[in-house]
């Protein structure tokens, strides 16, 4: 590869990143292309290795790391090497749990790519064409299909004896060495899928190019990740954050905060000061502001299509509670209801909190669809003292209204009481008005934020409320 190819390479693979919610910088890349330059290409875990080191700024970008890197400096071009197609699928599997009970990467990566070879091909590529044509917009490799077939999760048991027989399991009797054995053949199963779904990518991505399957293909940052399109997992993973960001956050309150503290210039004692100076205004004096923090109210639309952002926000201005001189929280769905009481415990798992707050507090009417009329409307007329002229409402929710009410009115009572009033939208700005969505209506009376990932409501939370 000449020069000028791998500066494009690397130009190419940073903004990868970038995209991916990996911030990389003109420094960053000057300092990869001079470990390129000493380094070169035949020994590709290092080049991995040298790449992160210059590149990432916290472990936890390694894994959108390895997968964008494993696109634009692939391990092969078309069959990967050792790759053995000629295996059938029960030969594949017996093959596979030997390497899995051995624990033998090279093995396992190889079969992973024999795996997709064999079974992933799916269009024109599944009938032995090579894609090319009318068919190929609709031929690729597919990890899903691969993995269905071998089905490695159905081998865990198989492993583990293979472990036993091989002297590998280390129990000797003892319930704690099983339980131990049992977690390191899930890690190798899990190694493997993973292997799998990196073959495939890169496969496709010869096929597609890897601009496309890196936006498409590969996770984004936690930060990137959307509230309403998250896994389980990835929610797990994002509740995790909650107090680092919660930390980060507080900080830029507080520096607010002390900046907003000074005052406008205090004229008098500007020209008392002055007669020092010979009536020269040279320091001039700030009038101080009185102390004070502001109140937050939540209210949390909890239907199933937004309780993920809800529940996340709820715990995260949670954990900001010293920031604000006063917090309470209201959930609804078909009407509203006070969930203060239900977060003030703070002792509760927070990956039950819908659950709670849908047993405890009284917020559904008919069904589990949101009623924004009538949620909206139960709020202002019962709890219209809850808001304040020191009063910052959050209003969290889709604002979609299925095809009920919107009581537009209801939200103008709720505006004129309190100080600010802000709407974070969970759904894509481009979706706003669409279908039942009442949300352009809704942000003709108070501001209203796209708020689909922990960036965004970073955004949010630390530009928008008070200091």
């Amino acid at each position: 590869m000449s020069a000028a190819a791998v500066q494009a390479r690397l130009v190419e693979f940073a903004r990868a990143l970038r995209e991916r919610g990996i911030g990389v910088g003109t420094g960053e890349t000057v300092d990869a292309a001079a470990a390129v330059e000493v380094l070169g290409f035949a020994e590709r875990d290092r080049l991995r290795e040298a790449l992160a080191a210059t590149m990432l700024r916290g472990p936890g970008q390694r894994p959108v790391f390895d997968a964008v890197f494993d696109l634009y400096f692939p391990a092969a071009v078309g069959s990967a090497e050792g790759a053995d197609s000629a295996l059938s699928v029960p030969e594949l599997r017996e093959a596979l749990v030997s390497a899995l009970a051995l624990g033998d990467e090279g093995r396992l990566r190889a079969l992973a790519a024999a795996g997709v070879e064999t079974l992933g091909a799916y269009g024109a590529l599944g009938a032995g064409g090579s894609g090319e044509g009318a068919g190929q917009a609709m031929s690729g490799w597919s990890a899903y299909q691969a993995l269905g077939e071998i089905r490695p999760d159905a081998l865990l048991h198989k492993v583990l004896a293979a472990m036993g027989a091989a002297g590998e399991d280390g129990t000797d009797g003892d319930p704690l060495g099983a339980v131990l054995s049992e977690r390191e053949a899930r890690a190798r199963i899990g190694a493997f899928t993973e292997y799998v779904n990196a073959e495939a990518r890169r496969r496709t991505a010869e096929l597609r190019g890897r601009e496309r399957i890196a936006r498409y293909a590969v996770a984004p940052q936690d930060e990137l990740v959307s509230f309403t399109s998250a896994t389980r997992e990835q929610l797990a993973q994002l509740r995790r954050t909650i107090q680092p960001l919660s930390r980060k956050l507080a900080t830029r309150l507080a520096a607010r905060r002390r900046k907003a503290r000074r005052g406008e210039i205090d004229v008098r004692r500007t020209l008392r000061r002055s007669l020092a100076t010979g009536g020269v205004p040279m320091r001039p004096a700030m009038r101080d502001r009185a102390p004070g923090r502001p109140d937050l109210l939540l209210l949390c639309d909890m239907s199933g299509s937004v309780a993920g952002f809800a529940q996340f926000t709820l715990l995260l201005t949670r954990a900001l509670s010293d920031q604000f001189s006063k917090i309470r929280s209201f959930a609804f769905i078909g009407r509203t209801d006070e969930i203060t009481h239900i977060l003030a415990g703070g002792g509760g798992d927070p990956e039950r909190l819908a659950a709670r707050i849908l047993a405890e507090a009284k917020v559904t009417v008919w069904g589990m669809s949101s009623d924004y009329g009538n949620s909206l409307g139960t709020f202002a007329d019962g709890w219209a003292d809850a808001v304040g002229p020191r009063t910052s409402v959050l209003i969290l929710g889709d604002g979609r209204t299925n095809g009920g009410d919107e009581n537009v009115a209801a939200l103008r009572r709720i505006a004129a009481r309190a100080k600010h009033v802000f709407w974070l939208n969970p759904e894509r700005e481009s979706l706003w008005g669409t279908g039942d969505s009442a949300a352009l209506r809704y942000a003709k009376v108070v501001p209203m934020f796209e708020c689909r990932n922990v960036r965004q409501l970073s955004y949010v939370v630390s530009e928008l409320l008070p200091g």
